[in-house]
């Protein structure tokens, strides 16, 4: 049992169990009916995706320090109440069942799914 870190959009995993969207938006000029079936998503859970203002720092980040600032503003928001509860319930999860998380981006170096990654396994998650 563990959670995938994946990029939305992309071959599902053999095993990969449910997939869940970790994005602010759902993705553009696909019906909702087709979001599955597309390999998107099966759940969209905006819970863990950054602010729309967070968001904006990480795609104008190009030098490692702006990344840091996007990283601990993102830090900050997965601090709230609501979204540390989901964190750990998803840790918790991960050593229940398989299910993967993601977002659209190409390079998950340079995506919230990262820090994501890094928060869950800092909940004690099995991440695969």
């Amino acid at each position: 049992m563990a959670v995938r870190i994946v990029r939305l959009g992309s071959d599902r995993m053999e095993g990969e169990g449910l997939r869940i969207g970790t994005v602010r938006r759902p993705p553009r000029g696909v019906p909702k009916s087709e979001f599955a079936a597309q390999n998107w998503y099966d759940v969209w859970f905006p819970t863990l995706a950054p602010s729309v203002e967070t968001m904006k720092l990480a795609r104008q980040a190009e030098t490692p320090e702006q990344w840091r600032t996007f990283v601990k503003r993102y830090k900050a928001e997965m601090a709230s109440p609501e979204a540390a509860h989901a964190i750990a319930l998803l840790a918790a999860l991960s050593h229940q069942t398989d299910f993967s998380v993601g977002c659209y981006c190409k390079d998950e170096s340079h995506c919230h799914r990262s820090i994501l990654r890094q928060l869950l396994l800092e909940k004690g998650a099995v991440v695969a």
